[in-house]
């Protein structure tokens, strides 16, 4: 049985997608399983206003391949999801926009205009007991999660799990981010929210990614390829070793793995298709090797080991345009806005700053950067 499958894409030409989406489809039996009448919410990645070609977002080329797909099959399509900002229908229409995504609009295929939130009880989950979601996605019949992977600051990768934070409503990811604010906590509230919602199948628009300064600002990197699998985590392990990123390295992987979700290597996966061919071994990485990985778990050596080797925001004066977005955002309230000679910068109190690179993540010209101590940087070598 397949876990995860991966195929060429070497364009977003929509005979190439349509071509490598029913091939990567085929060995989950494509989408047979969609019946006339089905509400099918599918998530993408829409972090923030940034046009396709910066490899941020869900290109609208895969997103329309597949609704396009699921109409044919009579079901009734919500393409959605709920970026840092506001979750209104005003910020959402300049998302939408700058993202592409009324391309994919047609005859059973619209983009979320539902605003409502639900509190659902998850007892079972590992850190959050209740979750407040977009109602969108719990009306759905099935979840498809469309996923663009990327680098990212605070979780070194973020993938088909990390997707679902976009089903926590607006300005209240700030209150998540504080709430569970170490990369333990975070990782397993992150992979509590798939289990949670339990998408029916999982697609990763893998054409081009992003590396660097991710997942807003860092650099397209191709790879040309698409992703599919019915389980998010077994993908993102397929994932993070195409960016050589390391499984320990990713702190959902290893809490999902803690849990007995998933294997901790690539080779334990059923994985259709030469998957080694599309490693890109010079990934440039946001993040490194989380602290508690070197700590043990000993809280005295994990405070000795944040304050010498965790990565952590830096401003860069030369890019910083002083607009003030990354004090706005920060769920912590550890930014403020100074007048220096050069103007209105950043000041980060490294005492309530909790590295959840929100800033750095929204910085809208990419300014906040993740700053590695030395001392991690030898280590890591």
């Amino acid at each position: 049985m397949t876990d995860v499958s991966i195929v060429s894409c070497k364009s977003y030409d929509a005979a190439e997608v349509r071509g490598a989406l029913e091939k990567a489809l085929a060995p989950f039996g494509g989408l047979d399983w969609v019946k006339p009448g089905m509400k099918i919410a599918v998530k993408a990645n829409l972090v923030g206003p940034l046009k396709p070609a910066a490899a941020a977002t869900t290109h609208p080329a895969v997103l329309k391949t597949l609704c396009d797909a699921l109409s044919a099959r009579g079901a009734q399509v919500v393409v959605g999801d709920s970026p840092g900002g506001l979750f209104t229908a005003g910020f959402l229409a300049g998302i939408y926009k700058a993202t592409g995504m009324h391309a994919i609009e047609g005859e059973n295929v619209k983009l979320n205009d539902c605003f409502e939130e639900q509190e659902v009880a998850f007892p079972e989950g590992a850190a959050a007991k209740t979750i407040r979601f977009t109602k969108y996605i719990l009306d759905a019949d099935a979840v498809i999660d469309c996923c663009k992977p990327k680098t990212h600051g605070m979780m070194a990768y973020t993938g088909a799990c990390k997707n679902f934070f976009g089903t926590i409503p607006g300005l209240m990811k700030g209150e998540y981010h504080y709430r569970y604010a170490d990369y333990t906590a975070f990782a397993n509230m992150l992979v509590d929210l798939a289990e949670c919602i339990k998408p029916r199948l999982c697609i990763a628009d893998f054409v081009w990614s992003m590396e660097g300064n991710g997942p807003t600002m860092g650099s397209p990197r191709f790879v040309g390829a698409l992703m599919a699998s019915e389980n998010a985590h077994k993908m993102d392990i397929l994932g993070a070793h195409i960016m050589h990123i390391p499984f320990e390295n990713v702190p959902t992987l290893v809490e999902a793995h803690k849990r007995g979700l998933i294997p901790e290597s690539v080779a334990e996966i059923t994985i259709e298709g030469d998957y080694e061919g599309f490693v890109v071994p010079d990934f440039k990485q946001a993040n490194k090797r989380p602290i508690s990985s070197w700590s043990g778990g000993n809280p005295v050596i994990n405070r000795l080991a944040t304050a010498l080797l965790a990565s952590k925001p830096m401003p860069d004066k030369a890019a910083c345009v002083g607009c003030g977005k990354c004090a706005e955002i920060c769920p912590a309230k550890a930014i403020e806005m100074t007048d220096g000679k050069s103007g209105r910068l950043p000041k980060i109190d490294r005492k309530k700053c909790i590295r959840c690179f929100c800033c750095q993540e929204f910085c809208p010209k990419g300014a906040m950067r993740v700053h590695r101590p030395w001392a991690a940087k030898i280590i890591n070598k």
